[in-house]
């Protein structure tokens, strides 16, 4: 416990794709070896959207089965599903009374969210006040880092923000939080549109590899991909669509994408694109071997075990929160 303490997590929504493993759940592998870490299905995030609850059900499982056929190790982090742990909820409702509306209407996510609304008045509360359940995620166990990828900065901001006004308004109890930005990793974006990151809501699945696709069709998906009109293979911004398959092909295989555009640059897409597929088929092979060989039965224990370990930090830090707070413990 003398180790830093980092806190992540992803929804359980959609399918989870190349580029959330490359973006999170690869550098968290590496992050648990030196860090004290909290990984966390934030399934009371996903329900800010409608959701199945049987579909839910069966994705809650299937991202912790990823979780730790990707590698991530019960023994050295702690994985748990939010809602098992009350105190997420708990301290969002205290945190809600020091947030200002304003701050949660001018969030980006939020805006572009709530623009594809028919208007305003439809829009769930629990879309609008999205950013506070992450900021008591985050604040709930004193985590000192945050690994985020650059579209979630504005919501460290405000987490930093309530932190430091509990804080002047209360006493000290919360730690501030730092992000964590790994300035190597590289931003996948969609392969259906090189403008827009990969996602699990995009509407196409041409847009994702995801984890548990087969050979044939990531081969399919990637051979779809979009590229752009002049020939030619170059690393370069004025090619995006390009430029984004070879930062695919340099994350999985440690190769720089100037490297790797040398390499094809007498060759037209189609060998690069087959030759892509390949590496991808073969990178994604081992993690999707492990799923396979997870047990819902394995899964649950390690989310039970994981909700009572999370559950005994957040109790701690609610005690000292009601308290501070003027609250009858």
């Amino acid at each position: 416990m003398n180790k830093q303490r980092i806190f992540s997590g992803i929804q359980p929504s959609g399918n989870l794709h190349l580029g959330n493993y490359l973006g999170a759940v690869k550098n968290w592998i590496k992050l648990q070896n030196d860090y004290d870490s909290i990984f966390c299905i934030v399934d009371l995030h996903a329900i800010t959207v409608p959701q199945t609850p049987q579909e839910l059900s069966k994705k809650i499982f299937e991202v912790a089965k990823l979780y730790l056929a990707a590698g991530i190790d019960p023994g050295k982090s702690i994985i748990f599903v939010q809602s098992r742990v009350n105190e997420h909820a708990e301290l969002m409702w205290l945190l809600n009374t020091i947030t200002k509306t304003s701050d949660l209407t001018k969030m980006t996510q939020f805006k572009d969210k709530s623009a594809k609304e028919a208007n305003f008045e439809s829009v769930s509360a629990g879309l609008l006040n999205y950013p506070i359940l992450m900021a008591a995620d985050i604040l709930l166990y004193d985590t000192n880092l945050v690994p985020v990828g650059e579209d979630q900065l504005q919501h460290i901001e405000l987490t930093r923000k309530l932190g430091r006004k509990f804080n002047q308004q209360f006493g000290e109890t919360f730690v501030i939080p730092e992000e964590f930005i790994r300035k190597e990793g590289k931003r996948i974006m969609g392969l259906d549109n090189p403008l827009d990151k990969m996602s699990k809501s995009a509407s196409s699945e041409y847009n994702r590899i995801n984890l548990l696709d087969s050979p044939e069709i990531i081969t399919k998906k990637i051979m779809k991909a979009i590229t752009d009109s002049e020939q030619g293979i170059e690393y370069s911004d004025q090619k995006p669509a390009l430029k984004n398959l070879l930062n695919i092909f340099s994350s999985i295989t440690n190769l720089t994408p100037e490297k790797i555009a040398s390499t094809y640059k007498d060759n037209g897409y189609k060998e690069f694109k087959e030759d892509l597929a390949e590496a991808v088929v073969d990178y994604l092979k081992p993690i999707q071997e492990r799923y396979n060989k997870i047990s819902d039965e394995t899964v649950k224990k390690v989310l039970d075990n994981g909700a009572a370990r999370a559950r005994k930090l957040a109790q701690i830090k609610m005690k000292e929160v009601k308290k501070k707070m003027g609250m009858i413990i």
